[in-house]
């Protein structure tokens, strides 16, 4: 029976590396080993930055939510406090969302806190 190579399978694999370091730099985008490291630390990146991300946007919404709190003359823990106990269930990205978008409705939430506290 014929010796079988595996020449066919590992230059596929090898070019599916090169394929996903395509545009780096250098080195990173032509030879095989360098490639297979940048690879491997951009998926590291990336799988850390989808993480961040959702940190970050946070952070954004809720800067967001507490400078219109200031214009409408409450603090954002208690305005928050207030939504809670006056049993209102909006999360941070819809309330930024208004805070940006419909000031009016804002500001009639915050009226609606404050008389909650």
């Amino acid at each position: 029976m014929a010796r079988i190579k595996g020449a066919l399978m590992t230059r596929k694999r090898r070019n599916k590396m090169l394929k996903a370091a395509k545009g780096y730099w250098g080195a990173k985008s032509k030879h095989f080993k360098m490639a297979k490291q940048a690879v491997m630390k951009s998926g590291n990146y990336a799988f850390v930055g989808r993480k961040l991300k959702k940190r970050d946007f946070r952070s954004l919404w809720i800067t967001r939510i507490s400078a219109q709190c200031k214009v409408n003359g409450i603090n954002y823990s208690r305005f928050i406090a207030g939504l809670k106990k006056a049993g209102i269930d909006l999360n941070r990205k819809m309330l930024a969302e208004l805070a940006v978008s419909d000031k009016a409705a804002f500001a009639a939430l915050c009226e609606t806190a404050k008389s909650a506290l």
